[in-house]
């Protein structure tokens, strides 16, 4: 992968400093500016990012917790360390000292592995996110996009490799289940993004941000029903309530880690939440302008230009974290409000509803971009898009109207498919008229 950005000064002297001290043979074929680049400057950029990420996924553990007791009007965990602070550090201890079961007869090998994949996966996409300007991202990639959904998608198969290799009945369920919901929930996800394309014109997550700070506007104004539509769509993919049907403990005990004890189980559990941060920071970068404000240049622009380049990525990193920690305050508050689907439910909510609305979605966002563009709303000048107030206020009014038309097709498919339609199934079933013969002895009310 390609360094975002150089190295700073200082790091490539500190390299050419050490490299002094190094054989001839090992630095022959790099030199210290490239070792500084490619090496150095992106490990160091790995680790930060790893400890951040990792306090995160802690701490929004503690917060889920925190929000829920609040929701039900109770005390959430206050006991360790001043304000709970210190819960997530004695619930990482606790795991880490708890005995690790292996299920007889179960295949050692793949139930050790089936979370190193799923926590794996989690982490890589985390390469290519934009969590600001300048230096405050690892790398950028013109295809960050589709490495993000591709990786991501490997993800499940450590859930189904967990269920499976468990040699129980329950985590087998689970994992089937989830296996279909994902794949499901996947399509509906990949045709949000199309639409949102329409105006990045890449698939470059650093570009796409650029795109929205070139217009000077959020995405969301533009492309409303596929925001809803996303939404909706990863709540879906990582597995969270309302639709956590690959662990619902009501029919599957624990689902697909039921058997899982000590810390591969907290693997599994520090992959979902981190899957949940990389989903809030694509849907954040998609529709929210990712580490974009705007008016964060002119704020930088305020200072001496030897710390605009510092102020600015202070600024973007602070308004990408606020607006990711938005949508993941959504998905904590969506589990708490509304009960869990059935499975028949989720997936026809998948396949008859959110299919439909994005690919309908589709259709009215390019009908209206072209039209736009006939009307010279839209320019592309050197490939990025330009437009004036009259066009942002044109694509923004036509997002909110473009809801009724995908209600309407919405409402027809209901109609028309008896799976959602109440009343047609209870005119369609046969009720029998037949008399049932009792057995001897048992009487009739």
């Amino acid at each position: 992968m390609p360094a975002l950005n150089a190295s700073p000064q200082w790091l490539e002297s500190l390299v050419q400093q050490v490299y002094a001290y190094l054989p001839t043979w090992l630095t022959a074929n790099l030199t210290p500016t490239d070792a500084a680049d490619f090496i150095v400057w992106p490990l160091i950029q790995i680790g930060v990012m790893l400890v951040a990420v990792l306090t995160a996924v802690a701490y929004l553990t503690l917060a889920e917790r925190k929000v829920s007791a609040w929701i039900q009007v109770r005390v959430g965990p206050n006991r360790t360390g001043p304000l709970g602070l210190l819960q997530p550090a004695a619930d990482g201890i606790k795991l880490l000292i708890k005995e690790d079961v292996i299920p007889f007869k179960a295949d050692k090998t793949v139930f050790t592995l089936a979370p190193i994949i799923s926590m794996v996966c989690a982490f890589i996409v985390l390469a290519v996110l934009p969590y600001g300007p300048h230096f405050a991202s690892i790398t950028n990639i013109n295809i960050g996009l589709l490495f993000i959904l591709s990786v991501s998608s490997v993800g499940v198969l450590g859930i189904i490799l967990g269920g499976w290799a468990s040699n129980s009945k329950y985590p087998l369920l689970g994992a089937l289940r989830s296996s279909a919901q994902m794949v499901s929930y996947e399509a509906a996800i990949g045709l949000t993004i199309v639409s949102a394309l329409i105006f990045t014109r890449t698939f470059s997550m650093q570009g796409i941000v650029e795109a929205q700070r070139s217009l000077g506007v959020w995405f969301v104004l533009f492309l409303f029903p596929s925001f809803i539509v996303f939404l909706v769509s990863v709540i879906a993919e990582t597995n969270r309530a309302p639709f956590d049907l690959a662990e619902a403990e009501s029919e599957l005990v624990g689902g697909f880690h039921t058997e899982y004890s000590g810390f591969r189980f907290s693997i599994f559990f520090i992959a979902e939440y981190a899957n949940m941060v990389v989903v809030a920071a694509i849907g954040a970068t998609l529709y929210l302008g990712g580490w974009y404000v705007p008016g964060m240049d002119w704020v930088a622009a305020q200072f001496p230009e030897a710390y605009r380049e510092a102020v600015l990525t202070l600024l973007g990193v602070t308004a990408f974290a606020i607006k990711s920690g938005a949508i993941l305050y959504l998905f904590i508050w969506m589990r708490w409000t509304f009960p869990r689907y059935r499975y028949d439910q989720l997936m026809e909510l998948g396949w008859k509803w959110l299919m439909p609305a994005a690919l309908a979605n589709i259709v009215l966002t390019a009908t209206v971009f072209i039209i736009g563009k006939e009307l010279g709303l839209v320019r592309s000048v050197g490939g990025v898009l330009e437009m004036e107030w009259q066009g942002k206020l044109f694509f923004t009014v036509a997002s909110l109207l473009s809801m009724f038309p995908i209600l309407a097709l919405l409402n027809a498919i209901n109609r028309n498919s008896k799976s959602f339609n109440l009343r047609a199934q209870r005119t369609t079933i046969p009720i029998s008229t037949r008399k049932v013969k009792l057995s001897p002895g048992v009487k009739t009310a």
